[in-house]
């Protein structure tokens, strides 16, 4: 009776094996086939790739751009992928992600679809260090981490650009590992730059016959995000070395384009619940350090920011993350003056 038993138990192991087996095959063998012969098809993670993409890709021939996410998903730190998502991705020539760790997910990516070409945005430039949260980020009042980020955004004459970091045996950046580093980087103009460069690049090299195209576009995006950048600068002018608190890490990125100090961080997102220390605590951070901004993402820092208002005569400020919207080709530089304008308000 046992041997019989172990019998079964094996022959039932020999099943899952095999059954398993067959079903990485056929998704293999999917991603081959639902591929569209004659058309070349992007996807990326989520909206601030999305947007960024859109404006390389415009009007070049025989290219299908799809969105992961829906446009009002936000950040994808939690981010579960479906079957819906895993049909789609079997369908791409070319996965365009942030990086840095938001998509959590890409280890099963990578699993089901091993021959895709993925390119990571973010994997050419210096990542600001995830600080720990509800702590005085910068201590004495000086900031810890350099965040010299003089990056080259020149695009020549042929669209290309030189990516110094690149990793020769990771060119699409899928393994590349920031460790403990905030990804947000989209929400510094000069890094956002340095991105968009990325993408165009990997494009280009991937679809030779639309590269004109994707480096025509991108050089014109980059003229339009440097005069972003400049009127970033002038603005500065007015910020540069002013202590904040912020409610969303992203900004730690606003906060470091234009030279502010942050004092206090606080990261808020729908699953993040305040007690009543915590506001005690940004109440004191405000009357101890002289703060007389935040920084906050409405969505999630209303509630908070009234209660500290009502304690101080701090200003609220609540800027755009820039993660969720239209698909239009210019929300990122709309939504970024809007941003603009609120900051330079506050000061």
């Amino acid at each position: 009776m046992k041997k019989k038993c172990r019998f079964v138990g094996i022959m039932f192991l020999c099943i899952i094996i095999v059954c398993t087996m067959l079903v990485m095959l056929y998704e293999r063998s999917s991603y081959s086939s639902t591929k569209e012969k004659g058309r070349f098809t992007i996807v990326t993670s989520f909206y601030p790739m999305y947007i960024a993409t859109l404006n390389i890709v415009d009007g070049a021939d025989g290219v299908t751009l799809e969105n992961l996410s829906e446009p009002q998903t936000g950040c994808l730190h939690d981010f579960q992928l479906t079957p819906e998502d895993m049909k789609l991705l079997s369908t791409a020539d070319m996965f365009v992600i942030n990086g840095g760790g938001i998509e959590s997910f890409m280890s099963d990516v990578a699993k089901a679809y091993p021959d895709l070409t993925v390119t990571e945005a973010c994997r050419d430039m210096q990542l600001i260090a995830e600080a720990d949260e509800d702590i005085d980020v910068h201590g004495d009042g000086t900031d810890t981490n350099d965040h010299s980020h003089e990056e080259e955004h020149d695009i020549d004459s042929e669209g290309t650009h030189d990516h110094d970091g690149e990793d020769p045996d990771d060119p699409d950046g899928a393994g590349h590992d920031h460790g403990d580093e905030n990804a947000h980087a989209w929400m510094s103009v000069s890094r956002y730059r340095t991105m968009v460069s990325t993408i165009a690049d990997a494009l280009s090299e991937a679809d030779p016959s639309n590269a004109s195209i994707y480096n025509s576009n991108a050089k014109e995006y980059d003229q339009k995000l440097a005069e972003l950048e400049q009127e970033e600068s002038q603005i500065k002018e007015k910020t540069n070395g002013k202590d904040i608190i912020i409610f969303h890490e992203a900004y730690e990125y606003v906060a470091d384009d234009f030279g502010m100090n942050v004092r206090y961080l606080m990261d808020l997102d729908e699953e993040r619940s305040v007690s009543a220390g915590e506001v005690s605590d940004v109440i004191a951070a405000v009357k101890n350090d002289g703060v007389s901004v935040i920084l906050a993402e409405e969505l999630y820092g209303k509630d908070l920011g009234d209660t500290v208002s009502r304690e101080t005569d701090v200003k609220m400020v609540y800027i755009d993350p820039l993660n969720r919207g239209d698909y239009d080709k210019d929300s990122y530089i709309d939504g970024m003056k809007k941003n603009f304008k609120l900051i330079e308000g506050a000061f």
